[in-house]
């Protein structure tokens, strides 16, 4: 019985659907699992869409150290390496670029944990110079990164809060 339910299981794992259910999720559950696995990896695409992430990060990291916001910017730095983490583990080729950012990442988590903002702004600075030789490195020294001038996140303190 057993191996008849494991037989039946493993025929039912790789069918082919042949009509999918109506709804928004038809487009991911049509096809084979191989198909289905194409469609989710297109979607995810490679390092670029790692980086839009990590943009917005450092982004949010400057307002927050600007701010004193000094958990925000703690949290900002895991979800940047998070985000490289991902991009490296779809893109392999891409590891050594990205650990370029490692020594400036680290600094910059030093300045944070230090609550220092002078320190925070020389790291900072040091980490925006690292970024634009990682995409000298990948061959896109036209994506130059440099901190933000307006604030685009509705995230920050509250007013009169001094940081969280």
């Amino acid at each position: 019985m057993s191996l008849l339910c494991v037989a039946l299981l493993s025929i039912g794992c790789s069918r082919k659907i042949a009509e999918p259910p109506p709804g928004p999720d038809a487009w991911l559950l049509a096809g084979t699992d191989e198909e289905r696995f194409a469609r989710i990896a297109r979607q995810l695409r490679g390092f670029d869409v790692a980086m839009v992430e990590v943009g917005y990060r450092y982004g949010e990291l400057h307002w927050a150290g600007q701010d004193g916001d000094w958990a925000f910017a703690s949290y900002q730095l895991q979800k940047i390496r998070t985000a490289l983490a991902n991009g490296v583990e779809r893109r392999p080729k891409r590891g050594p670029s990205a650990r370029m950012l490692e020594g400036a990442l680290g600094g910059v988590e030093e300045a944070v944990a230090a609550k220092d903002p002078a320190l925070f702004t020389a790291r900072f600075t040091a980490l925006t110079g690292s970024c634009n030789a990682c995409h000298l490195a990948e061959q896109v020294p036209f994506v130059h990164v440099r901190p933000p001038e307006v604030r685009c996140s509705p995230a920050g303190p509250l007013p009169g809060d001094g940081g969280r």
